[in-house]
């Protein structure tokens, strides 16, 4: 006698790549857009993605309704202006909606035996977009991000049979999680290296005057958008200003600068050096904050100025992927970021020791291991009797 079907025996039955299905991954991975692009404003504001719950106008602060929140539609149809005041919206707001409905769309089409696979990778590319372009503005990377994007790693062992882990299928949760845990330890403890070796080649950079040149710390304007680095308070040294987000990474950063004739407060001091660490100044003897005074300058023929090979911010995400995709994607989605940067720093005019997100190199390194890097990886290991 036959058995009626079970609910999973339905569940594996549906057609996952119809039209209405595929679609309807478009129109959520815009919906979703529309919310990260809230979390990419707030979070590294400080502000709550939660309040306030609507989205609001960032030029006259008026909440948006919902009919005027559509995603997609509402910016093309307003031109890219808020209805209220008519100021502008910047076209990153359209630009992650599209990019996110489209992310979606792919990974729907690339798993269409595993509907909850594909899910898994939809949500790591919601997280990589947040990434992306935070990192890409502000040259940061949220923490809760990176530490969201790990459990959802984790959660994923557990539940989603990965085929990019290429020891193979986990048997059972614990050897899931067991993956899912080397892949973390890969991808952070190979890229905190990385970080340890270049503060020791790249920690700091000396520059050395044959006549002393004039310097000075340069106040930001009253109006001035603290989160633009040029707009920031800045060292200027022979014409040449060096923001201080640039400069001062960590609580031991410190610039050092010898020379004469220092002026503090418009006050000569009788001193040939002093020390800058963030937030103050050590010159004789005495500590004084920078916010308490009205000006500091100088004579300088020996400056070194601190600087940072790559921020911990690049290895928690990097320890996020390994998470997700398993310990074998961290040596190509580094060796692959590291030649979308290079090739963003020739596109972008960049000169030696400026400064270049990587994070943005890193989410495409791991997108191209999802769809093909991975089978590239095993094809090499293969050749290699790995």
């Amino acid at each position: 006698m036959p058995t009626s079907p079970t609910f999973f025996d339905a569940l594996l039955a549906v057609n996952w790549q119809h039209p209405v299905l595929v679609v309807s991954a478009f129109v959520l991975g815009a919906c979703v857009g529309s919310f990260l692009n809230v979390a990419i404003y707030r979070l590294p504001r400080g502000l709550s993605v939660n309040q306030p719950k609507r989205s609001f106008c960032p030029g006259c602060n008026k909440e948006i309704p919902w009919y005027r929140n559509i995603p997609l539609v509402t910016w093309l149809l307003q031109r890219g202006k808020c209805a209220e005041c008519a100021g502008k919206i910047p076209f990153r707001y359209f630009a992650v909606e599209l990019l996110t409905a489209c992310l979606f769309l792919l990974m729907w089409m690339a798993f269409p035996q595993n509907p909850g696979e594909a899910l898994f990778y939809m949500l790591l590319m919601a997280l990589l977009v947040v990434v992306v372009f935070v990192d890409a503005e502000l040259m940061l990377i949220p923490l809760q991000v990176t530490w969201l994007g790990t459990a959802l790693g984790l959660v994923a062992a557990v539940l989603v049979q990965h085929h990019l882990y290429l020891d193979g299928v986990a048997q059972g949760w614990k050897d899931g999680l067991w993956m899912s845990a080397k892949g973390f330890l890969a991808g952070f403890g190979g890229l905190w290296a990385v970080v340890i070796l270049g503060k020791l080649a790249f920690g700091k950079k000396e520059l050395a005057f044959d006549e002393s040149v004039e310097w000075m710390l340069r106040e930001p304007d009253d109006n001035a958008d603290e989160d633009d680095p040029a707009q920031q308070l800045c060292f200027v040294i022979d014409g040449e200003a060096h923001g201080w987000g640039d400069l001062f990474y960590r609580d031991s950063d410190q610039l050092i600068i010898e020379g004469s004739g220092f002026r503090v407060d418009g006050k000569k001091v009788d001193a040939k050096g002093l020390v800058i660490k963030g937030d103050r100044v050590e010159l004789m003897g005495k500590t004084l904050m920078i916010e308490e005074l009205k000006s500091l300058e100088g004579k300088a023929c020996k400056v070194t100025i601190p600087r940072e090979a790559m921020g911990m911010g690049d290895v928690y995400l990097m320890g996020m992927l390994g998470c997700c995709l398993g310990w074998q994607s961290v040596i190509f989605t580094v060796f692959t970021a590291c030649l979308f940067s290079i090739l963003l720093a020739i596109l972008g005019r960049l000169g030696f020791g400026q400064r270049l997100p990587f994070g943005p190199s890193l989410a495409l390194g791991a997108t191209c291991w999802i769809f093909w890097g991975w089978q590239a990886w095993g094809w090499y290991y293969s050749r290699v009797g790995l």
